[in-house]
């Protein structure tokens, strides 16, 4: 046996053992360690809906793909009072249900022209804890978005200070 056949197993075998944990991902935890609340599988495809619905994908990624919705869920967590976090969990779980009443289907199921219609409709709702928690959700989802690597380093161009020199432009 060579060296470098050697090394080629080797390297399978590393990389298989760092990839097999995430193929046994257990049902119902979440993704993304939190301190303060408490999520599972199901609430995070929910918010992961939500913030696709938000910010969907065109040309540009969309809120599910660059995970937006963990990004929510952890400033939640660690910048937020405890009295916020307690009304984005009721919220959260409020949500889900408000859907299923006011929509007849689960926010997941239905199309994204009945999602904007439900989302629109939250302005009007009685129900406070789904107000407050849309607010967070979409002022959270809109932070990330555009602190996101890819509009840091796609979208917006960075130019040193002070910028270009400009012989033309006139003064006063």
């Amino acid at each position: 046996m060579n060296r470098r056949t050697a090394l080629r197993r080797l390297l399978y075998i590393a990389g298989g053992t760092l990839l097999l944990p995430a193929c046994y991902r257990q049902s119902g935890k979440e993704t993304i360690a939190l301190t303060h609340l408490v999520i599972d599988e199901e609430q995070e495809n929910l918010m992961a809906e939500l913030v696709e619905t938000i910010i969907p994908a065109s040309d540009t990624p969309g809120g599910k793909e660059l995970l937006l919705h963990l990004f929510v869920f952890k400033m939640v967590d660690d910048c937020h009072k405890p009295e916020d976090q307690a009304d984005f969990a009721a919220g959260l779980a409020s949500f889900a249900a408000c859907s299923r009443e006011k929509m007849g289907q689960d926010f997941r199921q239905l199309t994204t022209d009945q999602r904007i219609v439900f989302l629109e409709s939250i302005e009007e709702m009685a129900n406070e804890q789904v107000k407050r928690f849309y607010a967070i959700t979409k002022r959270r989802t809109i932070q990330g978005y555009t602190n996101s690597k890819y509009v840091m380093t796609d979208l917006k161009k960075y130019e040193l200070v002070p910028g270009r020199y400009n012989g033309y432009f006139k003064m006063g």
